[in-house]
């Protein structure tokens, strides 16, 4: 916009600069250029605080959706079975090393070193094994809750360009401290009834 403003100032500037060599012309015409210069500086600054754009809570809608019940009982099941695998593991570890402590008094020194080690495997892939879990579940829950944040996304670009926003802000995580209720809409309701 403001090369638009400049090329006004420059045709302005060819074509009257020329006729004008009296200074009476000169203060007329410096008046003149003084209130275009002010008229547009004024469009500029109503165009500047007229952009509109709207807000909700992306978490909160995403709850509100059907599908995200369903995805939250699949991952419950896949975290119990998860959960089951992990206790089972424990469960043998702690047999094995009840084993262990009762008979360690009597075991020759190798046995005792082969149990020993036999131990420490168990325990480190247990470990492994749950620091694996995790890495699995956060995957399948980012996975599944991928078609729900694209449905969003979705509804989101069609109501911003309806609506004719700038941007939406997503409001989670305290990331908008204050919103302008002149500018800014929020969108959370309606978002929420298009995903029903």
């Amino acid at each position: 916009e403001s090369l638009a403003v400049r090329q006004i100032i420059v045709n302005f500037a060819a074509i009257y600069l020329p006729t004008i060599m009296t200074s009476e012309n000169m203060k007329k015409a410096t008046l003149i250029l003084f209130l275009t210069l002010l008229t547009l500086t004024i469009h500029a600054q109503q165009q500047a605080t007229a952009v509109r754009f709207g807000f909700l809570s992306y978490e909160a809608v995403m709850q509100s959706m059907p599908d995200y019940a369903v995805m939250q009982e699949n991952m419950k099941q896949l975290r119990q079975q998860y959960e089951a695998e992990q206790h089972r593991s424990e469960d043998e570890f702690n047999k094995k090393y009840e084993e262990f402590l009762d008979g360690q008094a009597s075991f020759p020194k190798t046995i005792l070193r082969k149990r020993q080690s036999e131990l420490q495997e168990l325990l480190d892939k247990n470990v492994a094994f749950k620091h694996e879990s995790q890495r699995l579940l956060e995957a399948a829950e980012a996975d599944a809750k991928a078609p729900l944040a694209s449905r969003i996304n979705a509804v989101l670009v069609q109501l911003g360009m309806n609506r004719g926003y700038a941007f939406i802000l997503n409001t989670d995580q305290n990331s908008a401290l204050f919103i302008n209720p002149a500018m800014g809409e929020d969108v959370t309701e309606e978002v929420k009834a298009a995903l029903k």
